[in-house]
Order: C-alpha cells, then structure tokens, then sequence
C-alpha cells in the first residue's frame, strides 16, 4: 500500500513537472516568433542574438520534455536505482545549447562590427523585444518556484536559462535605445558581445551542476543537517551512528547511515529502531530512499567499516 502511494505521488509530480516544460515550449515559440520578427524590422544584430538564445530555449525544452519523461520510469533490471539522473543529462545539454548560441552570437557580433549597419523603426523593435522579455519572466517565475518546489534541476536549469534570457533583451533593449539615440551603430554588435559573456557563464554554470549531480555530490548542507538531526534524537535510547553517505539523482535523494545498538538488542528491536528512522528520514526529505545497517555497538568490527572502504585487518 505505502510502494503503491509513492508511485501514484511520483507520478502526479512527473505530470506536473511534464506540464510546466511544455508551458516552457510555449513561451519558447511566442518569444522567437517576436524576438525574429522585431530583427526584421530593425536589423538589430543585438535583437538577432537575442531571437538565437529564444531557439536554444526552445530545444532547451524540448530536451527537458524527453528527460522529464525518461527520468518518470521506474526501476527495471538494467536501472535498479530509477531513471532520475536523466535529468542532469537535460541540464548539461542545456548548458550546451546556451554555449553554442553564445559562439554565433560572438561571430555575428564580430562580422557586424566590420560592416556597421543602421538599425531601422528602433521604437518597434524595443517594445517587441519588451513584450517578450515580459513573457519570459513570467514563465521563468513559475518554473523556478516549481523546480525549487519538485527538487528538479531540469525546471531550475530552464527557469534560470530563461531569466538570463531577459537579462539579455534588456541588454538589447538598451543597446538598440543607445543607438537610436547617438547615432553610435557599434554600440549594437559590442553589447550583442557582452551578451555573449553573460550567456557562456551560464551555460557553463548548468553544466557544472549536472557535472556535479552525475558526480554523486552529497546533499545540500540544510537537508543533510535534517538527517543528522532526526539520527541525534535517538542518541538517549542508547543509539549510535556512524557512515552516513547523501546523494541525490534528480529529484530522488539517497541516505546511507549505520546505526549501532546495544548488543543484547534482538533482530526484531533492531529492526523496530531501522524502520522508525527511515520513517522519520522520508517524513523530512522526498523523495528519497533510505538504506540502514544495524551493528552492535560492542562489536569492534562495527568501527572498521566507517569509510567507503572497510578496513581490512
């Protein structure tokens, strides 16, 4: 009954996490749509940058769709941990992307610079790019309060993606005003260029994090402080532990701890202890899954295996 909820309860959240990528893709289209629209009419190499990063928002999420998708699946033989890892291949991917956008940007930027282009119907373009940049922001609010919600860096990755994306068009926006208003045609291709700068640290801040999560990097400092907390309060029954390993894979966290009880405690009371932590564990932190090693606290080989390695005597 208990496997039965926690799959019924991961399944509601991976149809909620597939429908707010699919609002990504939405916002993706409308922005390009406007983004390319207001190129044509000024012939912006700013507002062109700005209609490539949207493109790369859209792959982004279409990417985030199918991981999204595989990291849902349950466990099978060949992945008996889960799919969730799936996630952070969304994310680098993503990374990426965003890379890739930032080199054409910088080599449309650079021949833009040699060939000095008026912009056309400025005041257009500017509020096109506004209108998008509004649409953007609010997208990139719902996904980053649904991503910090569901413990899904593949929202995370696409709501920050998204806000550097309106980061970026205010960069145009103003480029596109300075230029308008000093005549100074350079000024468009050199801030397209500062641009770039801000999208490539972004893209290589989503692929540190995925690096990091394929890499088994232990939980945050606040949740592992709950698990070292919740072991504390059965510290007065006598209660020990030791070897306490934190991971997570997408939105699934895992905890390894050992804990050591007085060696006249039966099989059936160190069971008892295991099951009332796991139970206190999942209360604070889910998903997760908790595995227990019960030892004798008497026992000097309980000890020797606090490493990830045993010690061999």
């Amino acid at each position: 009954m208990v496997f039965e909820r926690t799959q019924k309860k991961v399944l509601l959240m991976t149809e909620s996490l597939t429908r707010y990528a699919w609002l990504s893709i939405a916002a993706a289209i409308l922005t390009i749509t406007l983004k390319t629209g207001a190129y044509f009419l000024t012939g912006s190499v700013g507002l062109l940058s700005d209609a490539l990063e949207s493109s790369v928002n859209l792959i982004a999420a279409i990417a985030a769709v199918i991981a999204l998708y595989i990291a849902s699946r349950p466990a099978d033989e060949e992945h008996q941990y889960g799919h969730t890892k799936a996630e952070y291949f969304s994310s680098g991917f993503e990374g990426a992307m965003i890379l890739v956008a930032a080199v054409n940007i910088i080599a449309t930027s650079i021949h833009r610079l040699f060939n000095l282009k008026d912009i056309e119907q400025a005041g257009i373009g500017v509020f096109i790019s506004l209108a998008a940049s509004a649409v953007n922001f609010f997208v990139a609010r719902i996904l980053l309060r649904a991503g910090q919600r569901y413990n899904s860096i593949t929202l995370e990755a696409d709501s920050r993606h998204l806000m550097t994306d309106v980061w970026t068009s205010i960069g145009v926006v103003v480029a596109v005003g300075a230029v308008a208003l000093t005549g100074w045609q350079w000024l468009d291709p050199v801030i397209a260029l500062v641009v770039a700068a801000n999208i490539i640290w972004a893209g290589l801040h989503l692929m540190r994090r995925s690096a990091a999560g394929l890499m088994d990097t232990a939980l945050p400092e606040a949740e592992a402080q709950k698990v070292t907390t919740i072991l504390d309060q059965f510290k007065p029954e006598g209660i020990e532990w030791h070897a306490l390993r934190t991971r997570s894979a997408g939105a699934r966290r895992f905890v390894f701890v050992h804990l050591l009880v007085p060696g006249t405690w039966t099989i059936q009371q160190g069971h008892d202890l295991a099951e009332r932590v796991e139970q206190h564990i999942r209360a604070a932190l889910s998903p997760v899954t908790v595995s227990t090693h019960v030892e004798p606290l008497d026992d000097p080989a309980s000890w020797q295996d606090t490493s990830l390695d045993r010690k061999i005597e």
